[in-house]
């Protein structure tokens, strides 16, 4: 076993990488790690289930989970022929289904002509598990905590891990290893790490969200054949009502789940529950429930807050460490973006070890660290901008450029495409959200000017126009670009490789 005492990835040493965690970001940085180290190992504190199942250590697998067009993307690139696997393994296609949006604006109903898979989290992870597992050189290791990191005497380079069996409490182990990458999520302990090894570690940004979910199952019928891909019915801020959304995934099952940030926690009583469903402000969803059965008693789930480190800004940083996915930031589970930010990560910790291979250069773990904060920024921003609107969501941290604006206006541009029963523009809000467009795509000047223009900003024109008249710049261009910040192009230059 080797054992590493200097900075390893440029002298060209790459014989172990250990991997923390086992859930999709842990998977995905296997299967780009896998490529390039002798060896992978995955570090996993759940017992592994043999057929799709929920893990012990993922209390949000029960809900649901989707692809965004950018995940799907990358998961077909990394695993051929994926979306495939899962349509093989029952999940339902959502080819010719019909997607139905309902805001405090109106509805719009349209249809999807994607042949995309519908899934369980625990069907999803299932797949990629077993194709990591099928890689000769990826090994796991599981029902193990990892309890620390192993450095040098000088604290320059991490070596490995200390690590504890679950069945073996009182006994430790040490593991060696060229890279140690944190994929731990939520539940990572690397700053706590940092700080007892002596590291400053600054200050993460906190999005106090206070979420709330309520999930229940519902079985189809054998003869009922099920028209909708997805029906969402969102709340309202002004009013802090929830949002209910209904799909579908394998083994004929139907999902619903109900939302609200904010403190304003939906029910997980089942005969309220279905009250709930019944008061949204559309019936759809209620009236599609009478024809199926509940199978499982509604489950909740609760985030108390996002958070986004910085360990990008810390002066010392060991080499030999990483971290992707959530437990660098995470976010508001109900845009689907943590898989793909984590899959966005992974291609781009494949870029930089191809280039780090062929030309060797100092720093590298820092360089990674300063691009997944960059490709982590826009993501975390309109987090924000959704988020804060609710009662009872608070930030702490750095300040965020152009925020009241945004929410301001994308209010708008929701308003103005559900009463043009504008598809490409609403499509275009959700692209910029699960990061498959840059901002600037529904932030112009042209939009702005065209959807102030418009009939359904009579009431927004003056606020709007008073915001931007504060900007320092003569044109529409000019004041936008002092009002929304511009963000680097990292989350999305990797778009061109697919």
């Amino acid at each position: 076993m080797m054992i590493k005492t200097g900075d390893t990835l440029k002298k060209g040493n790459w014989e172990r990488a250990i991997v923390i965690g086992g859930g999709m970001a842990g998977l995905l940085s296997s299967r780009v790690l896998s490529d390039y180290y002798a060896e992978v190992l995955i570090i996993e504190k759940d017992d592994l289930p043999v057929k799709p199942d929920i893990r012990a250590g993922t209390p949000q697998a029960f809900h649901p989970h989707r692809f965004t067009p950018r995940g799907k993307m990358i998961m077909e690139r990394f695993f051929t022929g994926f979306n495939d696997e899962l349509l093989t393994c029952g999940a339902p296609s959502t080819k010719n289904k019909m997607i139905h949006q309902t805001n405090q604006y109106g509805s719009l109903v349209m249809p999807n002509t994607e042949n995309d898979a519908t899934f369980s989290r625990a069907l999803l992870e299932w797949v990629c598990r077993q194709r990591v597992k099928g890689i000769s050189n990826v090994q796991f290791l599981t029902k193990v905590d990892v309890i620390g990191l192993l450095m040098t005497s000088d604290q320059t380079v991490v070596t490995g891990v200390h690590i504890r069996e679950r069945e073996q409490l009182d006994q430790q182990k040490t593991l060696m290893a060229d890279l140690v990458i944190d994929t731990s999520g939520r539940s990572s302990k690397l700053g706590k790490w940092l700080q007892h090894l002596g590291f400053d570690v600054p200050n993460p940004d906190i999005l106090k969200v206070s979420l709330g979910y309520s999930t229940r199952h519902y079985k189809i019928p054998s003869h009922l054949s099920v028209k909708w891909d997805v029906i969402r019915i969102a709340g309202d801020p002004s009013n802090k009502t929830l949002t209910g959304v209904f799909s579908t995934i394998e083994n004929n099952i139907a999902e619903t789940v109900l939302y609200s940030p904010g403190g304003h926690y939906p029910t997980t009583n089942a005969d309220e529950y279905e009250r709930e469903i019944a008061q949204l402000a559309d019936p759809l969803i209620a009236e599609v429930l009478q024809e199926l059965e509940p199978i499982t008693a509604p489950r909740g789930y609760r985030v108390n807050e996002l958070v986004r480190h910085h360990f990008e800004e810390m002066e010392r940083w060991p080499s030999g460490l990483l971290v992707l996915g959530d437990a660098f930031c995470n976010f508001d589970p109900i845009f689907g973006q943590g898989i793909t930010m984590a899959a966005i990560e992974a291609e781009m910790l494949e870029s930089c070890l191809r280039e780090q291979r062929n030309h060797p250069l100092p720093y590298f773990e820092r360089n990674i660290l300063q691009k997944v904060n960059e490709i982590v920024e826009p993501a975390w921003w309109l987090n924000c901008a959704a988020d804060l609107p609710w009662q009872g969501v608070t930030y702490v941290g750095k300040p965020l450029k152009g925020i009241e604006f945004a929410q301001k206006y994308f209010a708008l541009y929701i308003k103005h495409a559900t009463a043009k029963r504008n598809f490409e523009r609403y499509g275009l809000y959700w692209a910029v959200n699960t990061l498959l467009l840059p901002l600037n795509k529904i932030i112009n000047s042209q939009m702005l000017a065209a959807i102030l223009a418009s009939e359904e900003a009579s009431s927004e024109r003056n606020e709007l126009h008073s915001e931007l008249s504060k900007a320092s710049g003569q044109t529409l261009d000019e004041q936008l670009s002092q009002i929304i910040p511009t963000f680097p192009s990292t989350a999305y230059e990797y778009l061109n490789t697919q």
